[in-house]
């Protein structure tokens, strides 16, 4: 029997859902955090481990790009996630018996308006599965929780309302991890490569450092920054490129990156999802 797929939250979280759309045949292992997620699979307990990014609307998920390069693991794989989210209450319930609604920060900012229109009070939850567990414990026909609708499947509460999110477009984007990198070329919308770097303390020397990928004819579709360590002056970058580190112009821009920086560090190379065309 293979090993589970873990992921941070508890049974029916969107990592959850993310688990089941990319790998379906496989377990999925419900962890605390971020950080167990990642040492089940190092000391393995799980195969693999779902890690959100970023997310359309919210921008990128707090620590993971810390956590990431000092995890060990490799990305071997991507995913995006529509987040529907759907008003879920106990069997019975009616729409206009909801008074309140509980869920993560995150969820119940998503749904203001829907909220508003129904004159429902928000209540904070730990997260968006535990709410869903919450209410289905409660007995309370007045209590909904607001989660994915595998949330709705797995504790037995009905969608009193389905797609109430205020942004219909918005989504989250997973990394599959694995102890291994797989450098195989795979999938039908080419290749993603993704590392991080930080700049040598040089005049233009971000500027010059990145200069390789235009020239090349390399598409760098993220560059993000953040501070490593508490400093303000060591500064590092995450990059995601279109393409396969063998391939020749790659290769080259990849060359010209390494003379201008330090601690360059690829994370991963894997197939493109579909979403991305």
């Amino acid at each position: 029997m293979s090993k589970p797929i873990a992921f941070q939250g508890e049974p029916g979280a969107y990592s959850h859902q993310a688990c089941r759309k990319l790998r379906p045949e496989t377990e999925a292992l419900p962890c605390r955090t971020f950080e167990d997620a990642i040492d089940a699979v190092r000391s393995g307990t799980a195969s693999l481990a779902m890690l959100p990014v970023e997310n359309s609307t919210y921008g990128r998920v707090a620590d993971i790009h810390t956590l990431l390069p000092e995890s060990g693991l490799h990305i071997v794989d991507e995913v995006f996630l529509r987040v529907h989210i759907n008003l879920l209450g106990l069997p019975g319930a009616r729409l206009e018996d909801i008074t309140h609604a509980m869920s993560h920060t995150v969820l119940l900012g998503q749904c203001k308006g829907f909220l508003a229109r129904h004159g429902i009070h928000r209540i904070t939850g730990a997260d968006t599965a535990g709410s869903a567990l919450h209410v289905s414990q409660t007995g309370d026909h007045s209590l909904g929780a607001l989660a994915s609708p595998l949330a709705g499947e797995i504790y037995g509460l009905e969608a009193l309302a389905e797609h109430i999110e205020d942004n219909s477009n918005n989504t989250t984007r997973f990394l599959l991890m694995a102890p291994e990198p797989d450098m195989s070329r795979r999938g039908g919308d080419g290749m993603i490569t993704t590392f991080v770097f930080e700049a040598r303390n040089i005049p233009a020397s971000l500027y010059k450092a990145l200069g390789g990928f235009a020239t090349n004819g390399v598409n760098m579709t993220k560059l993000e920054s953040y501070m490593v360590g508490g400093s303000f002056t060591a500064t590092r970058f995450y990059a995601d490129i279109e393409g396969h580190p063998d391939d020749p112009n790659v290769r080259l821009a990849m060359d010209e990156l390494a003379y201008f920086t330090t601690n360059v560090a690829v994370l991963g190379t894997y197939p493109a999802a579909p979403e991305r065309q």
